[in-house]
């Protein structure tokens, strides 16, 4: 059925569905299971703690917090309030904080514990109209608790919320989303009910399981990739469960066992590339099988049937060693759904060898956020595409090559900036994506590069970094790499070595044990296993494109420095300025 207010999904499971596991987190040692029911009862007592606060329609009420049943009770709260939920990520600067509560004027802070409470009272020091209100998602002294509203709320009359509930219409907003900024200010992305449940609704036949299966969410639900997929697998009657952190997430798939999760390639990567170390410990006749299976999945294709006697190595293969990776998954997973950045098509043909479907999908936040993705039948996923333009979503190619869009998907603009939703969405209502990209086969969208992210060299020729990182990045000893070069003679690169990987490596050619990071990288035969993969990945570029130069940097980006986003997109500014030096060795040394 259609749903028009975010809130009608829960609604909907709480009158018809008898699943006692809508939403699970593990506590104590173990999973949690909230019915639905019991997930709608707490979001109306929730909606009426909020209101006992003086919160009505248009007021906004920040959330900060880690994935948990709770976070999508208090979104659904301030939903049904006509209230406008302000999600932002734990991770983020106070500086940034400070802003984003000025600039979309923040009445109530919903703030998961006491560290990152102290991060929210240094942002609103000194603002003028700050937020008047803040509550802790865990019990932290000194602060009133979730638990105090939920009190409040309790005893409350709900029959309060019936013209609340009513009086919220489809194109109201619902969320102000400040995208994490790869350059600048954060800007509060103004999205309503329909934007977003219009991008469910064309979802719906992308995750053929049936209701009740399972998923695991560990992406953030700050972001409009998680969230989207939240309202898709309650729209679809699907269990969520939170993982407990990044750090246990395989340990959280093998106890779950879920049917679908969505990822971002880093972490598919990282899942693959301990797949492929455990692997390469093997000896004998096991190395020799995990070898000829791995070998047969990098040859797959989703578009070619490649006969008889590839399909029964496979069958062989499936059996006898990508069983074991599925069972590392959970042994239940049949969908990942990836999104971000670019998927390596490496790690698509591998899994869907496995038997995994991995549906790569690409859009923004300013898109609710999908524009095309890969289905989940062969036919209609390409790799190394990120799939079809979905149904009832509009898209053309500008003539320079950018990505344009158009449905009732795109943002209404960002919040107190006229001037910057002027500059990406036109009078035609066609959104500018800044992607560079094409239409394989009439029908496939393939994303080439970011239109802000080419650069011109010294001598006036283009160079799109994108397709240099992505060939960079599938060798197993690339963890990070930016390509640089604008102005320059020629396009050099900074690179993070993957550090476990190259020790492996570094001990095969007899390198002495206990280095430091900054020790191997400086080696010279380091030095020259590098050139060489710069090498390899040249290959297939054009002369001026191609990679002259490499800094291998001893620490990784990370979000805490700055240099990622907290999506994990490259903020190339900040790893500039954070590596002069290096880049004055490549170009003057």
């Amino acid at each position: 059925m259609t749903f028009s207010r975010t809130f009608d999904l829960l609604a909907h499971l709480a009158e018809t569905t008898p699943q006692a596991d809508c939403l699970v987190e593990k506590r104590d040692g173990r999973w949690q299971p909230r019915s639905a029911q019991q997930v709608q009862q707490s979001a109306d007592q929730l909606s009426l703690g909020l209101r006992t606060l003086g919160v009505a329609a248009g007021d906004k009420v920040a959330i900060i917090c880690a994935n948990r049943p709770e976070w999508v009770i208090a979104d659904m709260a301030i939903a049904q309030l006509g209230a406008v939920s302000v999600p932002m990520y734990p991770t983020i600067t106070v500086d940034d904080y400070r802003h984003i509560f000025q600039d979309a004027g923040v009445r109530v802070v919903l703030v998961q514990d006491a560290p990152l409470l102290d991060k929210v009272r240094q942002a609103i020091v000194g603002l003028e109209a700050g937020p008047e209100h803040i509550f802790t998602f865990d019990p932290t002294p000194g602060a009133p608790s979730l638990a105090d509203l939920l009190a409040r709320g309790a005893t409350a009359d709900p029959a309060e919320l019936v013209p609340l509930r009513a009086a919220v219409q489809p194109d109201d907003l619902l969320t102000l989303i400040y995208t994490s900024g790869t350059t600048g200010r954060p800007k509060g992305v103004m999205l309503s009910h329909r934007n977003i449940l219009f991008n469910c609704e064309n979802l719906l036949s992308y995750l053929p399981l049936a209701p009740g299966s399972k998923t695991l969410s560990f992406l953030p639900l700050s972001h409009i990739f998680e969230r989207t997929a939240t309202f898709l697998y309650l729209q679809l009657g699907f269990s969520i469960y939170y993982a407990e952190s990044v750090a246990l997430i395989a340990d959280n798939l093998r106890e779950v066992q879920p049917h679908a999760f969505t990822t971002v390639p880093r972490l598919l990567e990282k899942i693959f590339d301990k797949i492929v170390a455990t692997g390469q410990q093997l000896t004998g006749a096991k190395r020799k099988l995990f070898d000829w299976a791995l070998a047969l999945g990098l040859r797959y294709d989703t578009q070619q049937d490649q006969g008889w006697w590839y399909n029964a190595q496979l069958a062989l293969a499936n059996k006898l060693v990508f069983s074991k990776w599925r069972a590392a998954l959970g042994g239940e997973v049949r969908f990942i759904i990836c999104g971000g950045a670019a998927l390596q098509p490496r790690l698509a043909r591998v899994f869907w060898s496995a038997g995994i479907r991995v549906m790569e999908g690409y859009g923004m936040t300013e898109t609710s956020p999908v524009i095309a993705a890969s289905r989940p039948e062969p036919e209609n996923n390409l790799i190394g595409a990120v799939g079809p333009v979905l149904p009832n979503v509009e898209v053309q190619i500008a003539p320079d090559g950018e990505i344009l869009t158009r449905s009732p998907s795109v943002m209404r603009g960002y919040y107190n900036r006229p001037d910057l939703t002027a500059e990406v969405l036109d009078a035609d209502g066609w959104l500018h994506t800044g992607d560079i990209g094409e239409l394989v086969q009439g029908k496939f969208l393939k994303i080439t590069d970011r239109k802000k992210e080419m650069f011109k060299n010294a001598n006036g020729k283009y160079v799109a970094p994108q397709p240099l990182e992505s060939r960079l990045s599938e060798s197993p000893l690339v963890e990070q790499v930016m390509v640089v070069g604008e102005g320059e003679k020629f396009t050099a690169a900074l690179l993070v070595p993957a550090f476990a990987e190259l020790r492996t490596w570094a001990a095969g050619q007899g390198l002495p044990a206990g280095l430091s990071d900054e020790a191997l990288a400086a080696d010279e035969r380091v030095q020259q296993r590098y050139e060489q993969l710069l090498q390899d990945a040249n290959a297939t570029f054009a002369d001026w494109e191609r990679i002259k130069k490499v800094a291998l940097l001893a620490t990784p980006w990370s979000v805490d420095s700055g240099e990622l986003t907290p999506t994990l997109k490259v903020r190339r500014k900040v790893i500039r300025e954070n590596n002069t030096k290096q880049l004055e060795q490549l170009y003057r040394g």
